[in-house]
């Protein structure tokens, strides 16, 4: 039986919704499993892939071709509910990381190599629903948890994500305290924290163009904002971010304080050169001290 009707049959029995029945989804766990047209199901392997591989993989052994661009349409149509069904999973990586790979989990794979056998599939669908939350909770204790506004949040796992979490929890604490956060983003979640309210009634002009700084904290007993940038590998604090920042709060007129976060000093001094002038650099790795970029505004003896 030709390998992709097969595996149609197979995702038919499992009761799997029928959109993700299609050719698409097909292919995909056939990449995913380096089934190629003649290989054998029992010997199926679930190495960690990127999409990239995938649509490759479905050219080379299937004569299908998936455009480069298509990638978003095969994480959203097959990846996530496949991932949400416990047939797969990813390996904890931030979703920009060029180190962000899936896999079969190994309940599905033991499926594919028994080629669809009746009694492993209902097997596999009698223990689903306790996979799928043993799956989810995995996926959960991935995240990084975040205190926010006196709030348990979560991010997303990832370098950049635990320099955020340190920003909010530690240079907060020590630099603005009692500080409320306006703004956090997320790598997967774009606005986990947007209190638009808020930012409009001290003066910003937010549109869905604007680039929010990472952090946005704002102290209302000063009436001071920190425009807050965490940067592990691109963003700081330049004379250009400085000018977007300054035409999006146009008419601010809380103290506007522009501060680079680094996760450490190795980051910092490869970044040392771009930073503007009248702004602040603080270091996770040293969280009891700043950098500041202010001439003679701290000019002197204590």
């Amino acid at each position: 039986m030709d390998n992709l009707i097969k595996i149609k049959r197979m995702l038919s029995e499992l009761q799997v919704p029928e959109r993700q029945q299609s050719d698409l989804c097909a292919h995909t766990l056939l990449a995913m499993a380096g089934i190629k047209n003649a290989s054998p199901w029992s010997r199926a392997t679930n190495e960690w892939i990127r999409i990239h591989d995938i649509i490759k993989f479905i050219r080379l052994h299937y004569g299908k071709s998936y455009a480069e661009n298509s990638r978003e349409t095969i994480r959203k149509q097959a990846i996530h509910h496949f991932r949400t069904a416990a047939f797969i999973e990813d390996n904890g990586k931030a979703t920009n990381s060029p180190d962000y790979r899936y896999r079969l989990t190994c309940e599905f794979l033991k499926v594919i190599r028994s080629g669809a056998d009746k009694k492993a599939e209902a097997s596999f669908l009698a223990s689903h629903k306790s996979l799928i939350s043993i799956y989810a909770s995995k996926k959960k204790m991935q995240q990084i948890p975040v205190t926010v506004n006196g709030h348990r949040l979560s991010f997303s796992t990832g370098i950049h994500n635990q320099l955020q979490k340190a920003i909010i929890e530690d240079f907060g604490s020590r630099f603005a305290p009692g500080a409320e956060c306006l703004y956090v983003g997320d790598t997967t979640k774009k606005d986990l924290v947007k209190d638009t309210e808020k930012l409009k009634e001290l003066g910003f002009e937010i549109t869905l163009h604007d680039k929010m700084p990472d952090v946005v904290l704002y102290s209302e007993n000063k009436d001071w904002l920190f425009f807050i940038e965490s940067v592990t590998s691109v963003g700081p604090m330049n004379a250009r971010r400085i000018v977007e920042l300054k035409s999006l709060t146009d008419r601010v007129t809380a103290g506007k304080i522009f501060v680079t976060a680094f996760p450490d000093f190795k980051t910092f001094k490869k970044f040392s050169e771009d930073l503007a002038w009248e702004t602040e650099v603080w270091i996770a790795d040293m969280p009891d001290h700043m950098i500041h970029l202010n001439g003679d505004k701290f000019l002197g003896p204590r």
